[in-house]
């Protein structure tokens, strides 16, 4: 049976693709060529993941702009003067602000998903943003001919949309990338920012049947961009009781980079419910040092001493370039740490007996 183990999402676009995204940027190139350049990166990316014995693959994310981003890229009735994000280093990211409605995706995931799943026969799982994110999107000011419940509604209709492309197109599992989790508690201590967020991730997830929903996990970390993070300093204490009573089939959790493993384990082995997978990150992105194997396998053992063999899984603690401008992580160290996943994942199982 071993261990399941899977990447979370985006890796490193290989310089050939940043130099095309410059180049297209620049009036340079047009789309055609653009896509050409950015098909090869897919199509280079799942060969070497599959090289490296990853059971389950990814895209690494690299036709999109962003993780947050893609179902917005192109939209017309956005600013650029939206919600901004501060890192601990002091660099931002900033999202966009809708000026109008109604709201629609330009983009859907199962399109990345299609395009990866041609290059391969093994299982490509899909990451999708969770609607929390891109509720950010709606302006303080409510817009005068486009409430904000109206707004939730198109963007609950359209994350729902967003989700079952992907399953309809047999996505291993969907991962709702759910980054502003523990941002949301820096944001308002209180909690009401988080439980809005939780609300209109649950009246989405509960458009699925339990089946669908066996095939749909949520992940979360402290954001890494940059090297950077923009609320590693909160505590997850705060997080993990609310997120874990989603109703999904698996959890993707931040937790390499932890200072105190052991207090969120038992945070987590608190609020496991029964049938429900839990990935715990063995790999921190942001780290230049590539893990060991054995590192990676006694993150795993330590894991096991709180979570049932049986519900365990493993990951990175987040994507490895979430941004397609974030150079900050090489490609070729992108891939060591995924191998070092890979191998002491199957370490641990051997020791475990599983």
């Amino acid at each position: 049976m071993g261990i399941p183990t899977e990447p979370i999402g985006s890796i490193p676009r290989p310089s050939a693709l940043l130099a095309a995204l410059a180049e297209h940027a620049a009036g340079k190139i047009g789309d055609d060529e653009l896509a050409a350049v950015r098909n090869e990166a897919v199509v280079d990316t799942l060969a070497r993941l599959e090289q490296l014995g990853c059971p389950v693959l990814v895209d690494g994310e690299q036709a999109k702009p962003s993780f947050a981003t893609y179902p917005i890229s192109g939209l017309a009735h956005l600013a650029p003067d939206g919600v901004v994000i501060p890192f601990a280093d002091g660099h931002t990211r900033q999202l966009p602000r809708l000026t109008a409605g109604p709201f629609r995706y330009a983009v859907h995931a199962a399109t990345y998903l299609r395009q990866a799943q041609q290059h391969t026969r093994l299982p490509v799982k899909q990451a999708v943003i969770a609607p929390s994110a891109l509720s950010l999107l709606y302006p303080a000011e409510p817009l005068a001919d486009y409430p904000r419940k109206a707004f939730l509604d198109d963007l609950t209709a359209e994350a729902e949309a967003d989700i079952r492309g992907c399953l309809e197109a047999g996505a291993h599992v969907v991962q709702l990338d759910f980054t502003e989790g523990r941002l949301s508690l820096k944001l308002d201590p209180g909690g009401g920012l988080l439980e809005d967020f939780l609300t209109l991730n649950r009246q989405v997830l509960e458009r699925f049947s339990a089946d669908e929903r066996s095939r749909i996990g949520v992940h979360t970390c402290p954001g890494g961009d940059r090297d950077s993070t923009h609320s590693a300093d909160v505590d997850y204490a705060g997080l993990l009781p609310r997120l874990l009573a989603l109703p999904v089939g698996s959890f993707y959790l931040q937790l390499a980079s932890e200072p105190d493993p052991e207090r969120v384990l038992g945070i987590v082995a608190e609020h496991l419910r029964p049938g429900v997978r839990v990935f715990v990150g063995v790999i921190d992105p942001i780290d230049p040092r590539v893990e060991s194997p054995e590192q990676v396998r006694d993150r795993v053992l330590q894991a096991a001493r709180h979570i049932p063999v049986q519900q365990l899984g493993t990951c990175d603690d987040c994507g490895f370039s979430p941004f397609a401008d974030d150079v900050s992580t090489s490609r070729e160290i992108a891939f060591a740490k995924i191998a070092a996943r890979v191998q002491g994942t199957a370490l641990a199982a051997e020791m475990l007996g599983v």
